[in-house]
């Protein structure tokens, strides 16, 4: 079962260990990737701000390899949030950090977290939202077209994530 909510501060460490496995997972780890902006280390409070929103999927486990005998509830296995883009006008927000686990994959954490952020960046005004990926995310780059995100010539803004080869958006 997977469930949506808004970051915690309780949550940092877990959504920080997300970032750090998928841009690992995607050889995404050097200068110009987002694994390291300062904002990782305190997601909670980063995105705890107008205009911004971050949310975590939680799945169900039960009997976790590494866990513990026994052990079950909810853990982290994605995350995903909006915020403005940086350099930008006020009118566009930036899809902030989209990552889920591999186990976290293919069971719809991907659509609770776009809805979201679409829904949340309409209702706080934006007009059109942004982000950044690289080649090697196919299976990213697929959702964000499912979703209307069309492939852009070059960067918006001033994100800093000279690393990402990919630009994307769309209209809200």
């Amino acid at each position: 079962m997977l469930a949506i909510r808004p970051i915690t501060p309780a949550d940092n460490a877990a959504i920080a260990r997300v970032i750090r496995t998928v841009m690992s997972e995607f050889n995404c780890v050097g200068e110009g990737y987002s694994i390291n902006d300062p904002e990782v280390e305190d997601m909670a409070d980063t995105y705890n701000a107008e205009g911004s929103a971050f949310f975590v999927v939680e799945q169900e486990i039960g009997g976790a390899a590494g866990a513990g005998e026994g052990f079950s509830g909810a853990v982290v296995v994605g995350g995903a949030g909006y915020a403005p883009l940086a350099g930008g006008d006020g009118t566009v927000c930036e899809l902030r950090k989209m990552y889920l686990l591999g186990e976290g994959r293919g069971f719809g954490s991907g659509r609770l977290l776009m809805e979201a952020c679409l829904e949340g960046a309409r209702a706080a005004g934006y007009t059109r939202m942004y982000l950044e990926t690289v080649t090697a995310m196919t299976d990213a780059a697929e959702v964000y077209k499912k979703y209307g995100f069309e492939y852009l010539a070059s960067p918006l803004g001033e994100t800093g994530h000279s690393g990402c080869n990919l630009y994307m958006a769309r209209d809200l």
